[in-house]
């Protein structure tokens, strides 16, 4: 059907106007006539069809020229045919090239895609290796600060276990004056008893008296010492404890200090698969780019095809136009 209301009428009412203006009816005469719209191969049929009707009223008077137009009709449709036949096969090819395009350019967005999602479940591991770090490196903290308490603790003790010392010195020091008391006393008792012996018997009993006297003394002398000594056991006992503290301390001390290296460990190790995963995200930032790149590359091909086409398009317009200039050619010369 003719398009944009071109019809039989309307291309014979051009086409009279065009005879009595004492021009050639063409189709593109016909056509600018008609304000340059409708198909010319439509256009071209309605002049056909007008000009079988007009042979057909000078069937009788005019046979020879009837033959001649129809050789000439039949001549103009062979030679579009041919003209046809490279269009159509030009058009195939062009399908053909449009489609495997459309084809690379869906694997390539498909690609595309995969490697995007890849890209998320990368830098979501990324994230997740992040934040283990971060706990680690808390976990760490604390086990230094708790280290920096139990160092503090084993200094107390040392300077508590320094304090016992001191005072079983102290201790030990009284107990040897104590010693050192008595046998200077037992010295000066012997000396008073001899230095007696050589006095008057009459003074035997003022003797004994300082005797008993002294022996009080020396007992309240050996209840000091024994009360020291069991000081000096106490503190000993009290020492032995301290010494088990300290030792229970120093053992939480080294299995802190173990505790820390296993988590420096890890925290390197997490560290290290961090860096793995950063060097794979950088290489599929390079895949997708590469592949974005090749994208960009097909879209320049797609461009360069259309505007192929769009040629291609300008040489089948040509084309059809040459092919009903010279269906045309016939009615032209029979015109003239």
């Amino acid at each position: 059907m003719a398009r944009g209301g071109v019809n039989k009428a309307v291309v014979q009412a051009a086409r009279l106007a065009i005879l009595a203006r004492g021009e050639n009816p063409s189709i593109d005469a016909v056509r600018i006539e008609m304000g340059n719209t409708g198909s010319k191969t439509t256009i071209h049929r309605y002049l056909k069809e007008l000009d079988g009707g007009m042979e057909r009223a000078e069937e009788t008077s005019e046979p020879i020229d009837d033959e001649l137009a129809g050789l000439v009709s039949r001549l103009a449709q062979r030679l579009k045919e041919q003209a046809q036949e490279p269009i159509d096969q030009a058009r195939e090819q062009f399908d053909r090239q449009r489609k495997a395009l459309e084809t690379q350019l869906d694997e390539a967005r498909e690609a595309n895609t995969e490697l995007h999602q890849q890209y998320e479940i990368q830098s979501l591991a990324l994230t997740q290796e992040s934040e283990a770090l971060l706990e680690t490196r808390s976990m760490l903290q604390a086990e230094q600060t708790r280290n920096a308490g139990l160092n503090q603790a084993l200094s107390d003790f040392e300077l508590r276990l320094k304090d016992k010392d001191e005072q079983i010195r102290s201790l030990e020091e009284k107990h040897l004056h104590a010693r050192d008391a008595l046998e200077h006393y037992r010295n000066a008792v012997k000396e008073q008893r001899e230095q007696e012996q050589r006095r008057h018997e009459g003074q035997v009993q003022q003797i004994q008296m300082e005797l008993r006297q002294a022996q009080q003394s020396a007992l309240v002398r050996q209840d000091e010492i024994t009360q020291l000594h069991r000081d000096n056991e106490r503190l000993l006992t009290e020492n032995r404890g301290t010494l088990r503290e300290l030792s229970l301390l120093q053992e939480q001390l080294k299995q802190a200090n173990s505790r820390q290296d296993q988590l420096l460990e890890q925290a390197n190790r997490v560290d290290s698969e961090r860096t793995l995963l950063q060097e794979r995200l950088r290489i599929a930032l390079l895949e997708s780019q590469a592949l974005k790149q090749n994208v960009d590359e097909q879209s320049q091909i797609n461009q360069s095809l259309e505007i192929k086409l769009a040629k291609t398009q300008a040489s089948l317009d040509e084309s059809v136009r040459l092919a009903a200039v010279v269906a045309t050619a016939p009615d032209t010369a029979k015109d003239d």
